[in-house]
């Protein structure tokens, strides 16, 4: 009976470890994706940077526009190292970078259009990775409500 346990434990172990990898892998791209929307992304709206303030008045937005979708970007970032809060930032991101997707499309000719595509795919992987949340966060508002 032993000679049969062990094979089954090497695999667990082998499994084991394998999914905290991927764990691992999963939370330090959520801290690169929180950092780049925090730092790089809605940093330089939040202080009116020139560049995000001449790209917000081409497309017509404004300073209003400019610190709304700072605003949203930092709250995201923000969300995506918060547990019960991570698949649904990470929907929201997405979805915010759908915009991003059509602007880049219809108001700058799809001159930097990749980049929205591809900061989607791995939200879209913590967002599934992370779905079992939503049923602790859905939850928690229906015993504040």
């Amino acid at each position: 009976m032993s000679e049969t346990a062990a094979p089954t434990t090497a695999a667990a172990s082998v499994t084991s470890s394998r999914g905290r990898g991927a764990r691992i892998t999963l939370r330090v791209v959520q801290v690169l994706l929180a950092l780049f929307f925090g730092a790089a992304s809605a940093l330089p709206k939040l202080i009116a940077h020139s560049s995000a303030a001449e790209t917000f008045d081409e497309m017509g937005w404004g300073s209003a526009g400019m610190y709304a979708i700072g605003i949203l970007e930092l709250a995201g970032a923000v969300a995506l190292l918060v547990p019960v809060l991570q698949s649904v930032a990470a929907m929201a991101l997405s979805a915010l970078l759908v915009g991003a997707f059509v602007v880049q499309l219809t108001v700058f000719d799809g001159e930097n259009a990749a980049t929205p595509v591809i900061l989607i795919v791995p939200l879209l992987v913590i967002a599934w990775a992370r779905r079992e949340r939503n049923a602790e966060l859905l939850r928690s508002v229906r015993r504040r409500g």
